[in-house]
Order: structure tokens, then sequence, then C-alpha cells
């Protein structure tokens, strides 16, 4: 496998950044012998950007744009996912869109992290491939940068407080008097719709005609839903943890070849997000890629 120095000298020495892309891209599906999707966010190596590195709605293009004819479908698809996660309806758009295309047929790969969203998206295919290095994360709703489950306890905090000690009302209502009407509402209806999201796609595809998947479902739910469980969203989940909740998971180490060209890949993509201003890359194995490039306007 090329190490992270060779794949810098290959780029900076002898090819552009999109034709050592397609070569790697090519040489993963000629491993699988499956369609191959790249979804790339760059938001470790620049962070400090002021560009939504996120899922959105208009990743729907992206995805539209690299995902071959109905005839050419029928190989299924192997998903390289490396997100931070983002919208919660252009995620649940883009499962929806995927699934109808291949009928289930996908595998995620996650060379090293698929969160929130990123993991509600893997966990809509059949199986997660994972190394050793890879990492999901927990599908918490977030709002305003506080997850939502938060807001909900703090309140229920409140007011068994205030009944066993009314005088503590004055302190609470500084609190709990700034959130607006409706408020908790909305936080409730974020949580449902997350866990909705998570336990369908399960039901219809990972876990579909399993006799234990309500069980595995509900234990599921529980490791990347609850927050008194991950206690913070950003919590890294390896895929041990993944497995011992029921997710179906193989090794990425089980196939060397596979494992050397997926890591390569993933080493060139970090550094082309170095190189160049693309802050998003959605790319499939036929030379198709859609690429967002950074605002020179922001920094």
């Amino acid at each position: 496998m090329p190490s992270w120095g060779e794949v810098l000298r290959e780029v900076q020495l002898h090819t552009p950044h999109d034709y050592l892309r397609n070569e790697y891209l090519q040489g993963v599906a000629a491993q699988t012998n499956r369609n191959i999707l790249i979804y790339y966010s760059g938001w470790l190596q620049k962070g400090n950007l002021q560009t939504d590195f996120g899922i959105t709605d208009d990743d729907k293009n992206g995805f539209m744009a690299c995902c071959p004819k109905k005839g050419e479908r029928a190989k299924g698809l192997d998903l390289i996912l490396h997100t931070p996660g983002g919208d919660v309806a252009a995620t649940e758009s883009i499962i929806d869109y995927l699934h109808d295309l291949y009928k289930g047929d996908i595998r995620a790969f996650i060379p090293q992290l698929a969160m929130s969203g990123g993991t509600l998206i893997a966990t809509s295919c059949k199986v997660i491939v994972m190394g050793r290095q890879s990492s999901i994360g927990p599908v918490d709703p977030q709002i305003n940068g506080v997850a939502a489950q938060s807001y909900i306890s703090e309140f229920n905090k409140a007011c068994e407080q205030v009944k066993r000690d009314p005088s503590s009302f004055p302190a609470w209502q500084l609190i709990i008097g700034k959130l607006s009407p409706g408020f908790l509402i909305t936080c409730q209806n974020a949580i449902d719709w997350s866990n909705e999201i998570l336990s369908t796609s399960l039901e219809r595809c990972m876990l579909k005609g399993k006799r234990d998947k309500k069980e595995k479902i509900k234990k599921i739910l529980t490791l990347l839903g609850d927050q008194t469980v991950s206690k913070a969203h950003n919590r890294h989940i390896s895929r041990e943890q993944a497995k011992s909740a029921g997710l179906v998971i193989e090794d990425l180490e089980n196939d060397n070849k596979l494992q050397d060209l997926i890591l390569s890949l993933h080493h060139l993509l970090g550094i082309t997000f170095e190189q160049t201003s693309a802050v998003k890359i959605i790319a499939n194995d036929r030379g198709a890629a859609y690429i967002r490039q950074a605002n020179p306007l922001k920094g």
C-alpha cells in the first residue's frame, strides 16, 4: 500500500489530482466488480473556512450526476464515505434516493469517519465495512450546537427540582424562560425524526429478514441515538462497538488488496483537499465528478 508520503510525491511529480483519483477509483471497481461512488468532505483539512462541509440538498445533484444508468446499476454500489454529517432532511432524501436506485444493494466503506448524518447513510446500507481506524458517530440531533435531548432533559430537571423546592423557581425561570414557545416540541420532533430514519433504514435493508431485528434496532438506537449513552455528539464509535450493538460490520482488513486501494484513495483525497480549493468531492469510477470549491470571498 502506498503511504501518505508516496501518494503525496505521486501527486506532486506525476499526475494531477483528478487523474490519479480516477485511476484509484477504477482500481477499486476492478477489485470489487461493483459500482464505486465516493462522498468526501474536506472539513478536517479546511475546518477554518466558513463554508458548509456537511450534507446538503445540493449534494443530491452530485449523486444524480455520478450514479450510472439503470442497466449499469445491477452490480450494486460500494459507497465510500468521509463526512461530518449535516442536514437531516437532505440526509434522508439521499438515503431514499440511493436505496431506490440500487434496491438496497449498497455497501458503505468508512476509511476514517462517517459521523452523524454520515452514520445514518452508512446504516441505511446492507453492510458497513470498517477498519481499525474507522469510526461512526451518534445521530442525536443538534439544535444551535446543543443536543436536542439536552434541552428536554434540562427542562425536565427544572420541573422536578421546582416541584421539590418551589424556591428554586426564580433561578430556573432565568434559564428556561429563554426558550421560545414550541421549542421543546421542535426538539422532540427532531429526536423522533432521527430515530425514525435510523430504525426505518435498518428494518428495510441491513436487518431485513432477521428474527431479532426489533431487539437489535432498539440496541442500535440506544448506542447511536441516546445522548445519555454517547455523552457527546462527536463521540467516535469503533467497529467493535458497532458490531456489539447489532450493526452488520465487515472488517476492511479481510481483503488486503482492497484495503490498500481504499486507503490509498483516502490518502489522495486528503491531499487533494490540502492542495486544491476543493471542499467536497462526489465522484464515481467512470470519471464523473461533482466537486464543490471553497468560496474565495470567505476565509
